[in-house]
């Protein structure tokens, strides 16, 4: 069994690279993003907390977080391992994280900041299935128009120039400590996020010696 965890800023690729690595080795795709998401999209109690959150410019606080992580990883429905994708993003979630589950290797993701600013800037997300798009790398046939299921794409409303701004200050203020701390535990693989997603997989696996067959 292997458990991983994915990190970098957003707009890194981290999902793309996660759902690669899910399907090669049969893990568990876990991104606390999604789950937000999905919680958004179905109006529940979680939902329009986090909505209220995000809408301000700020990140899902940790006793939230933890507690969204701690139900699903207790569903125990990673039989080859999961991958965390979106967790921790404070020193206080990796403590609580650690304390909790053994993890094989942290995949970290580094891509200048710049290039995450094009990057976010140009997501896309289908507002009826909730495909990802964006409009540098991955473009609909049609404008504005999901090739899947034919719904509006729409920026995700905290992908704004102002907001990104307080993410990425955020991130290099909270997040970096965290990779610190792996780093005593000699767990963080770091990869260069500039390439292609191919050409980034390739290296990932490259560092990676995980039981399962691709």
């Amino acid at each position: 069994m292997q458990k991983y965890v994915i990190m970098g800023v957003q707009g890194c690729g981290k999902g793309t690279q996660a759902r690669m690595l899910e399907e090669a080795f049969d893990l568990v795709h876990i991104s606390v993003g999604d789950i937000f998401r999905w919680n958004i999209q179905h109006h529940t109690k979680l939902g329009a907390q986090v909505k209220r959150i995000v809408a301000a410019g700020n990140l899902v606080g940790d006793d939230i977080v933890e507690g969204v992580v701690r139900r699903r990883l207790d569903e125990h429905d990673w039989n080859y391992g999961f991958i965390l994708d979106g967790f921790p993003r404070s020193v206080s979630q990796a403590g609580f994280f650690l304390e909790s589950y053994d993890i094989d290797a942290v995949i970290h993701i580094d891509v200048p900041d710049d290039v995450v600013r094009k990057r976010v800037l140009s997501r896309r997300l289908c507002q009826q299935c909730g495909l990802d798009y964006n409009l540098i790398s991955h473009r609909p046939a049609v404008e504005n128009i999901c090739d899947v299921c034919g719904g509006e794409l729409a920026a995700r409303p905290d992908d704004t120039a102002e907001a990104l701004g307080d993410r990425l200050a955020d991130y290099h203020s909270k997040t970096k400590p965290v990779l610190e701390l792996f780093r005593r535990k000699e767990l963080v693989l770091d990869i260069d996020g500039s390439a292609s997603a191919d050409a980034i997989q390739a290296a990932i696996r490259g560092r990676l010696t995980p039981t399962q067959p691709a």
